[in-house]
């Protein structure tokens, strides 16, 4: 979903076994907030999730050292949108992106993320 307010961003994926690191998921500078300025950041209102075959798969802001979202293990649904979203703080360095990192995956390993989110410039 792209809406001119929020955003709603799906990622699967099937472990070959060698897992991830700091994957990339949302890139912010490719989107605009909702008075059409260049996104430098984001909140993050809600995650649906299952993974398995993980240990569990963490999910940052990318900065110098990664801001934590969440650290996803099993199915759920986290829900931060009655709280305003789960702001990134703009901490120093990076690009403020959606990065994904899994732990512990074998082959076949895999999940299935949907983040709610909305694009925010400072």
């Amino acid at each position: 979903h792209n809406g001119k307010r929020r955003k709603v961003s799906h990622s699967t994926n099937e472990s070959d076994g060698t897992g991830e690191s700091a994957a990339a998921k949302i890139d912010i500078s490719t989107f605009t907030d909702s008075n059409g300025a260049a996104a430098t950041y984001s909140a993050i209102d809600m995650i649906e999730y299952s993974v398995w075959g993980f240990n569990y798969v963490t999910v940052e802001w990318n900065h110098t050292a990664p801001d934590e979202i969440a650290v996803l293990k099993g199915s759920g649904i986290i829900d931060w949108s009655t709280a305003g979203g789960n702001v990134d703080p703009k901490s120093t360095g990076g690009t403020g992106d959606v990065q994904f990192t899994t732990d512990g995956g074998a082959y076949g390993a895999g999940y299935d993320i949907t983040i709610h989110w909305r694009p925010k410039a400072a």
